[in-house]
């Protein structure tokens, strides 16, 4: 007669699943940490099915390990890693946007804290100002600049040869016939005469510039004063920032629930 080997006591079976199990701080709390709402909040997200770990739904009680798993909510990832960072810039004209230069001039990463290291979100040309996102966060870089998140880029232009007419800000919003292909339809008004709100969702190289000369009025002054949610009117020229929680938190959203032209 074979020996039946015993069953080990509950607590120790308890214990083994445990062990099985994710470890880490539980999923709720994380969420709650940067800015997602109550503890309560944030368990509605994972109960409600918008919250994923590694690209699994998550549920409630899981666990997570903030420096190596990847957590989104409603498809975007919420930068939940140590050491991460979010600035906003206003970059002033005659800086680059580039991390270094072989003509040693001023660029947007001299402007910032150089530690932890950065980089720009997209870019800006040597002349144009405004707003621009600097941060170590790939994952949310990736979304904000990839064209198919639609996220809206507006500018301020100062054009030359004087208000432009209606027939050419059609040409604008409808599209314009440049050398890499014709643009999408943008959104445009004119607040004073040869002063030009544009926003654009793509990210052509010079852009704003190069559609404005396609239809007679070249660029004078070009500021970008808003990528997606983020503004701020009263960051002086060569000033920076953190990103508040709220911030962060809507252009996660942004791009969560942008997709393409709209």
């Amino acid at each position: 007669m074979t020996d039946r080997v015993p069953e080990p006591p509950l607590w120790e079976q308890m214990a083994q699943r445990s062990a099985e199990l994710p470890q880490g701080e539980r999923l709720q709390k994380v969420l709650a940490a940067v800015g997602f709402g109550s503890r309560r909040t944030c368990e509605d997200l994972i109960s409600q099915g918008r919250v994923t770990v590694n690209g699994e739904v998550a549920i409630l009680g899981r666990r997570v390990d903030a420096e190596n798993d990847l957590i989104e909510v409603d498809g975007a990832p919420i930068g939940v890693k140590p050491g991460l960072v979010y600035y906003v810039l206003n970059k002033p004209a005659g800086v680059i946007t580039t991390s270094s230069d072989t003509h040693d001039r001023t660029t947007v990463l001299d402007l910032v804290p150089s530690e932890p290291r950065v980089f720009s979100i997209g870019r800006l040309d040597l002349e144009t100002e405004g707003l621009l996102l600097i941060t170590n966060d790939g994952e949310l870089a990736n979304r904000i600049a990839h064209p198919s998140h639609g996220v809206d880029k507006e500018y301020l232009a100062e054009v030359d040869g004087g208000e432009v007419s209606a027939g050419k800000l059609r040409q604008l919003r409808d599209g314009v016939e440049l050398d890499d292909g014709v643009t999408a339809p943008a959104k445009v008004s004119q607040p004073s005469p040869g002063i030009l709100k544009i926003t654009i969702h793509e990210g052509k190289n010079r852009q704003v510039r190069r559609m404005c000369e396609a239809i007679g009025h070249p660029v004078t002054r070009l500021v970008r004063t808003r990528i997606g949610p983020m503004q701020d009117r009263s960051l002086e020229p060569g000033a920076w920032r953190t990103w508040t929680i709220d911030e962060r938190n809507a252009m996660v959203e942004a791009v969560a629930t942008t997709k393409g032209p709209r």
